[in-house]
């Protein structure tokens, strides 16, 4: 790329802080440092037009784990790690609405719902008996019974008798919270580069020299913030423990729907499928574990596997016996790995990562923003 001399004094020259990735976590980042040091230069590198992973992509649920999650985190997770997952969720969430507001997001706190199918009959009865005992894990986080019983409602088909029901689970609008934050790090002189891929980095005794698609350039310290595309940037700086691996989630919305009930955040199948109302219409996603291997990708395309299975269930569980019509499909890509806590992280004297958010992205991206800046 041939750049001026104006370019690379006012945007690569005596840059302080670089952060690779404009999603919840690299913003956040980049807002905090700004907040702790007025006079540092912060730039900001994105690989997309718009944020590539899932930030923008995401489902917009401000949620912490249904209860048939928490169930399944128990099998691989002690009962201390499970209750730190949710309080840093709770408190991540928290910062989120007090760092944008709730009107610049769109909070809404319709609650949360879990449905079970009569072929989940096993995962039903084990939710029915193990609520008191995550209720009693929880409730020094909330002071009271996160998780009870609904009566089944909205017209779902297929599904048991009674709904798990979240009265702390909300929604946000996605593209809203995005669009707040980047021009709150405008304001702030923070500068965002987009379609800008970082290829490599080095580093030296008090740098760190950063090669993109674009230019090179040097920086005083640089923080990866990339979650499902970090092993591009990280797999030989992190042991086999801290991999974070690709997750692609594919979504579905609806056209706008007449007299449309359903409100609220719904999950399905241990948080597998998902879907919320926004706008008059259903947005639902989700349906990796049909292929856990083919979703572990960075492509942003959409399968007939995983599209034919949404369409089914929309169609026959959702809003069964209505004509209903999909306006659009996208795919986001999430981070995960052998543990649900992120990867916050010094990695060498002037390198920094906060990754692996596990498809909590809403709930605990401006956290783990904080906390990367923390390590500075």
């Amino acid at each position: 790329m041939n750049l001026s001399y104006w370019e690379i004094k006012s945007w690569l020259t005596n840059v302080d802080f670089t952060i690779v990735g404009s999603g919840i976590v690299g913003l956040n980042c980049a807002i905090q440092l700004k907040n702790r040091f007025p006079e540092a230069k912060i730039l900001i590198l994105e690989k997309g037009v718009l944020p590539q992973g899932a930030s923008t992509k995401n489902a917009g649920f401000a949620c912490f784990g249904s209860l048939s999650e928490l169930i399944e985190d128990l099998k691989t997770h002690s009962e201390t790690e499970v209750f730190n997952l949710v309080k840093q969720r709770v408190k991540g969430l928290r910062l989120l609405r007090q760092t944008l507001g709730d009107d610049n997001i769109d909070y809404q706190e319709f609650g949360g719902y879990e449905l079970f199918t009569k072929a989940d009959e096993a995962l039903y009865e084990e939710c029915l008996q193990q609520r008191d005992a995550i209720n009693q894990l929880l409730k020094p986080i909330f002071n009271a019974d996160v998780f009870s019983l609904k009566e089944g409602g909205f017209g779902f088909q297929n599904i048991q008798p009674k709904q798990g029901f979240n009265k702390f689970e909300g929604q946000i609008d996605t593209g809203k919270m995005m669009d707040s934050i980047i021009n709150m790090a405008l304001q702030k002189g923070i500068k965002i580069l987009n379609a800008t891929t970082v290829d490599s980095f080095s580093e030296d005794t008090d740098s760190v020299k950063v090669k993109t698609n674009r230019f090179e350039f040097s920086t005083s310290k640089l923080l990866i913030a990339t979650n499902g595309f970090a092993s591009k940037l990280l797999d030989k700086n992190l042991n086999l423990d801290y991999r974070v691996k690709p997750a692609r989630a594919q979504v579905l919305i609806t056209e706008p729907i007449k007299d449309l009930k359903i409100k609220g955040t719904f999950h399905l199948e241990k948080g597998y499928y998902y879907f919320r109302n926004i706008d008059n219409r259903i947005l639902f996603g989700g349906g990796r574990n049909l292929d856990f291997k083919t979703e572990e990708t960075t492509e942003l395309v959409q399968t007939e596997l995983v599209k034919n299975k949404l369409e089914e269930l929309l169609k026959t569980t959702i809003l069964p016996k209505q004509d209903i019509k999909v306006d659009q499909y996208w795919s986001g890509i999430m981070g995960v790995g052998s543990q649900k806590k992120p990867i916050v992280k010094q990695l060498s004297s002037n390198v920094f990562c906060g990754v692996r958010l596990g498809g909590m992205g809403v709930a605990i991206g401006s956290l783990v923003g904080k906390e990367l800046a923390d390590l500075i």
